[in-house]
């Protein structure tokens, strides 16, 4: 059986991500389940688990049962632990026999599109060996072998108390949220049952915004990336903190008191001192991006620290922190990691330690962000470029290359530049980041013109 490809398929930097009922389709999920299965389990006994969980997307079913169709033909056994956050099955895969894992979702993007991303069974997004050898597969369409030890599918949804409990063990006491008043905007996503009820058992007073699992509105002017009904709730309600989830719950976003932004670049410093301060930062280590703020870096170095910058994508941190054997890492974003507790992004365990460490240093976030550090002005633009290639292959336009270096001379050690393709939307991402907004928002508007001029049009 195989069935025929009609688009290429390629992995981006989390998992394979488009529009659902296009290049999502039941067919490919079907194929990539059952290809998935082969190189994960290539010759071991039929009927082990592989983990599946999925956000509230209306197209999340679909792909679901596609992907355990052809996971069970591969001879798998399917446990559907149904709407989730991302990190519970990287957690469940690794602290399980499972074989791997996938997660159904596009994280932060629109409700129109999906994803699927999948896990080895540690637990680690798949390296990039085991993505091209299932790309291969897909992109060929070559015949399905099946020995008829078919697998089984299993409604598994108990395994969300097992990691909720992981969770809340990992800060060690007994309701150590006590008093905090907490806001969550959950964006109608796969965190809208599971955050408040940890905030709630770790002694937390909570209010929450966009709670119900809706698919048509997962990420519509809510969560991580729009933080506004966040702020004003936070004010409303004299809240001591506030935190933003994405559609999945990977990553997390905060606000203080004053509905300012606590972007991963703050969760990193702030965590990083309460590890270095317990010894417990080897090296005074934190992997960020290079999306990181500069002063966040600076910062950092007067602390006596050392930040190493990796590509964006938590894979890509992850990937730097085991081979520099660092234990924090994160993105700007706000994928935080931290190997003390776990093995990739984890938005509620971030946003639970956070609320953790300011209860613990007795005083507000306001006034630990205040005596933290000054973030350069850094503008990000994103430029839509529907052409696949054209936008993969921005390195090569002349004129825009030119004006890169143009601006890189121009500002020296007074600011940088970052272009690139994104991994996961139709855009090309224009980052300027320099001592003066001015400057920031001069060399902004050029180089987005530029790419719009050469690439975009």
């Amino acid at each position: 059986m195989s069935a025929v490809k009609s688009t290429l398929v390629r992995f981006g930097t989390d998992g394979i991500r488009g529009r659902a009922g296009e290049l999502l389709t039941p067919n490919l999920a079907m194929e990539l389940g059952y290809w998935a299965g082969r190189e994960l389990a290539p010759s071991q006994s039929p009927g082990q688990p592989f983990i599946l969980g999925q956000d509230s997307r209306a197209s999340g079913d679909m792909l679901a049962m596609g992907l355990a169709a052809g996971l069970t033909a591969a001879g798998l056994e399917v446990w559907q632990v149904g709407l989730c956050p991302t990190p519970c099955v990287a957690y469940l895969v690794h602290h399980s026999e499972a074989v791997g894992g996938a997660m159904i979702s596009a994280s932060h993007n629109p409700p129109e599109d999906n994803g699927i991303k999948i896990f080895d069974a540690q637990g680690n997004k798949l390296s990039q060996e085991l993505q091209r050898a299932i790309e291969t597969h897909l992109n060929q369409g070559g015949a399905w072998e099946t020995s008829h030890h078919w697998g089984h599918n299993l409604n598994r949804p108990e395994l969300l108390h097992t990691y909720g409990q992981a969770l809340r063990s990992s800060l060690g006491t007994d309701q150590p949220l006590a008093g905090m008043k907490v806001v969550l905007d959950l964006a109608y996503g796969a965190a809208v049952s599971l955050a408040p009820q940890i905030f709630q058992q770790l002694g937390a007073t909570v209010i929450c915004l966009h709670n119900q699992a809706n698919g048509e509105k997962i990420n519509v002017n809510c969560g991580s990336t729009h933080l506004d009904p966040l702020r004003q709730a936070v004010q409303e309600f004299e809240a001591d903190l506030g935190f933003a989830f994405d559609g999945d719950a990977d990553r997390v976003l905060a606000v203080d008191g004053l509905g300012r932004t606590i972007d991963g670049d703050h969760i990193l410093y702030f965590w990083g001192q309460t590890l270095q301060q317990a010894q417990q930062l080897p090296g005074d280590l934190i992997v960020a991006t290079v999306m990181s703020n500069l002063g966040f870096e600076r910062a950092w170095e007067q602390r006596g620290g050392t930040l190493v910058r990796a590509a964006v994508g938590d894979q890509y941190v992850h990937a730097e922190m085991l081979r520099y054997g660092a234990m924090l890492g994160g993105e700007q974003s706000g994928h935080i990691l931290c190997r003390h507790y776990g093995i990739g992004g984890d938005g509620l365990l971030t946003a639970i330690h956070l609320a953790a460490l300011v209860k613990r240093a007795g005083c507000s976030l306001r006034h630990l962000k205040d005596v933290s550090f000054e973030s350069y002005p850094q503008i990000l633009r994103n430029v839509k470029v529907m052409d696949r290639e054209r936008r993969l292959a921005w390195q090569d336009c002349q004129p825009l290359q030119t004006l890169i270096a143009q601006a890189t001379a121009d500002m020296g050690d007074q600011g940088r530049i970052l272009v690139r393709a994104s991994g996961t939307e139709p855009v090309i991402r224009v980052m300027v980041e320099a001592v003066s907004a001015t400057l920031a928002e001069h060399w902004t508007s050029k180089l987005v013109t530029s790419v719009e001029t050469y690439l975009a049009a």
